[in-house]
């Protein structure tokens, strides 16, 4: 169900709504994204606003408004996950990502490695988490963009480390034989490792690891590999549904909101790296500079990653059977 955040509708106006529809890990930063953006909306037009969130794995949500959800915005954590929605019903246009700048990406994020207290397995880089007897928390590839950045961090950071692509796989295939739940997103996952306390490690996106800390304790340390895949944080309005609903204007404001100094900042607050150079620079010692790839430079973009590594019979298909030992 949608997290619904309600303010109070002015009675001399009717209340204008609007349905962002997000992954997993991203409830808190638009919790107080949305009450500044109700803010600076009443103050510049006058009006109220309902702003309405929902949250899962990242292809489950996709999936959800591409089978007719109507969402007006979409914000997700990999490109994939809004091309379909221009494949699957032309909700949105082939060029969606033109429209906005930094490829349609307010934020970014990187792939890191959450450890217990004292790293007590001695767990340094993604080698490591292919070794045996350790049990490694990921959610799972298929639904979850945090699973498929993770999956293409452990792969990317071989090739760039010289591996072959069959030696790549090879160390991903022993780190998902060590995975002993496949949640269907990164918050399911976050729950297994620190509310279940199972599993030595969890991979999952540099914003989620203060918020675990913050909920759960200090009982975790952040461990940052030599390599890592840089998340792009794509966002779109959801073209036919605004044209519909009227909403078009509100929604296109709210995505614009995310590149301001006052939205870049929210984002920073919720140790997600924003593109605003002067917002990254007063934040620096909160984001530590580490070597990085795209999924462009790596595996030739999204629509060749899933292509090749998620669709039915790919890549992970085949580690996953051979993790298994089938």
């Amino acid at each position: 169900m949608p997290l619904a955040l309600a303010l109070p509708a002015a009675r001399a106006q009717s209340a204008t709504s609007l349905l962002n529809v997000s992954y997993d890990v991203s409830r808190e930063f638009y919790k107080d994204f949305n009450l500044a953006f109700a803010a600076h909306w009443k103050k510049t037009t006058g009006q109220d606003v309902t702003l309405n969130q929902s949250h899962g794995g990242s292809s489950r949500q996709a999936r959800s408004v591409a089978d007719g959800l109507e969402a007006d915005v979409i914000t997700m954590n990999q490109h994939n996950d809004i091309d379909i929605l221009h494949t699957r019903g032309g909700l949105v246009p082939a060029n969606w990502a033109t429209r906005l700048p930094n490829n349609a990406s307010p934020t970014t994020s990187i792939t890191v490695i959450l450890v217990r207290k004292g790293n007590p397995k001695n767990i340094r880089d993604w080698s490591d988490l292919g070794r045996a007897g350790l049990q490694v928390i990921i959610p799972n590839p298929k639904t979850s963009g945090n699973g498929r950045y993770t999956y293409l961090a452990a792969w990317g950071a071989g090739v760039k480390g010289g591996a072959s692509d069959a030696a790549a796989k090879a160390l991903v295939t022993r780190i998902f034989a060590n995975v002993p739940v496949l949640d269907g997103g990164g918050r399911g996952a976050t729950t297994t490792f620190a509310q279940r306390n199972l599993g030595d490690a969890l991979v999952t996106f540099e914003s989620e690891a203060p918020l675990i800390t913050r909920e759960f304790g200090d009982g975790y340390e952040l461990v940052y590999p030599s390599r890592t895949i840089l998340a792009e944080n794509p966002v779109s309005v959801v073209d036919r549904v605004v044209d519909k609903r009227g909403t078009r204007r509100l929604a296109e404001a709210y995505l614009q909101y995310l590149y301001t100094p006052e939205g870049q900042e929210i984002a920073a607050k919720h140790h997600l790296r924003p593109r605003n150079a002067q917002v990254l620079a007063r934040h620096a010692k909160q984001f530590p500079k580490v070597s990085t790839f795209t999924v462009d430079e790596v595996f030739g973009g999204w629509t060749k990653a899933q292509t090749e590594h998620f669709n039915d019979g790919g890549h992970y298909d085949q580690v996953i059977l051979a993790a298994k030992g089938r």
